[in-house]
C-alpha cells in the first residue's frame, strides 16, 4: 500500500476519548444526535459557547457536572481549562453550535488539544441550513432545476473568504446558495447575488434556527436587505438563497418536476422495470 494513503486499520486501540467536540445542532435539544445527547447527559465537565448555543441544550446534564461558559475566552483560556479537567481523570464536553465542520473554528483546538497529548473525538450535529429546509418543507435539490448546495459567508473580522470564493463567483451558478454570517453585510451580498440570480429569486432569512424565538420569512431577493433592516436582524441569521424555495410560493399536489428514483418506468436494481409495479 503506498505510504500516502491513510488508512484506519491499526495493531492497536486508539486511547479512549477524554474530550469529545460536539455540535449540537441550531438550538433545539430535539435534534441533538442521540450520541452527543448521551455524552453531554453523562460529561464531568462542559464547555459551551454561551452566545451561540442556548442554555436548554444542557437540560440533561448531570447535576454535579461542571457547565463552563466560553464566550468570554480565548483559545488559549479554553484549552488550559480543558487541560486541567483532563489531568483529573475527568470526561469533558466541548460544545459547538450546528455541525463542526461549518465555522466552527476548532481546527486550532484540535491542533492545540493533539499537542497536549489528550485523545478526542467529534461528534457531529445538524446545520442550521438543514433544520431552516426541514422547517420551510423543502427539498434544495430539486431535479432538473437545482442539483448543488453551496455553503459560504462574506468576509468578516474574524475570518477572511479567499478571493477565489468571492460571493458573486458562486452566485454564478445559481444553485441553492446557504449564506451564513451575512446579516451586517445584506446589501453588499445583495447586490452581489444580483449579478447572476434574477430578482424574484425566492430568499428565505432564517433567524435563531432552532430557538424558541425562531422566525423564517420568504422574500424576493430584491427584497432581502429590506426586510432584514426592517426585521433589525444583525447577528444570528441565515440565507437561502435558491430557485427551489418556489416550492413554497406555489403550493400544489403536483411537484414541478420528479424523480426518476421512484417512477414506475425507471429500471433499476431493486425495481427492474421489466417486473410489474407491486399493489398497494
Amino acid at each position: 500500500m503506498p505510504e500516502n494513503i491513510i488508512t484506519k486499520q491499526s495493531n492497536h486501540q486508539p486511547p479512549s476519548p477524554q474530550v469529545y467536540i460536539i455540535g449540537v445542532g441550531p438550538g433545539d435539544p430535539d435534534l441533538l444526535t442521540v450520541k452527543g445527547q448521551r455524552i453531554i447527559a453523562t460529561a464531568d465537565a462542559i464547555l459551551y459557547a454561551d452566545s451561540l448555543i442556548p442554555d436548554r441544550i444542557l437540560q440533561d446534564t448531570r447535576p454535579d457536572a461542571e457547565i463552563i461558559k466560553t464566550s468570554d475566552r480565548t483559545l488559549e483560556q479554553i484549552v488550559a481549562i480543558i487541560g486541567d479537567r483532563v489531568q483529573a481523570g475527568l470526561i469533558v464536553a466541548r460544545l459547538h453550535s450546528g455541525d463542526l465542520t461549518l465555522y466552527s473554528a476548532i481546527s486550532e483546538q484540535i491542533h492545540a488539544l493533539r499537542a497536549a497529548e489528550i485523545a478526542i473525538e467529534l461528534v457531529p450535529g445538524i446545520s442550521a441550513f438543514q433544520a431552516a429546509a426541514a422547517q420551510l418543507q423543502v427539498e434544495l435539490t430539486v431535479p432538473e432545476i437545482v442539483q448543488t448546495i453551496i455553503l459560504t459567508r462574506p468576509t468578516g473580522r474574524a475570518s477572511a473568504v479567499p478571493p477565489a470564493e468571492d460571493l458573486a463567483s458562486l452566485a454564478a451558478h445559481q444553485a441553492s446558495l446557504c449564506l451564513y454570517l451575512a446579516a451586517r453585510h445584506v446589501e453588499t451580498a445583495q447586490a452581489q447575488l444580483l449579478q447572476h440570480y434574477p430578482p424574484q429569486t425566492p430568499v428565505a432569512i432564517c433567524f435563531r434556527v432552532g430557538w424558541e424565538d425562531e422566525q423564517i420569512w420568504v422574500v424576493p431577493l430584491i427584497e432581502m436587505a429590506l426586510a432584514t433592516t426592517t426585521q433589525n436582524l444583525t447577528r444570528t441569521t441565515m440565507y437561502i438563497i435558491s430557485p427551489a424555495l418556489a416550492q413554497i410560493q406555489h403550493q400544489s399536489s403536483t411537484p414541478p418536476t420528479r424523480s426518476q428514483l421512484y417512477h414506475p418506468d425507471y429500471d433499476r436494481l431493486f425495481r427492474p422495470s421489466s417486473h410489474p409495479v407491486p399493489p398497494l
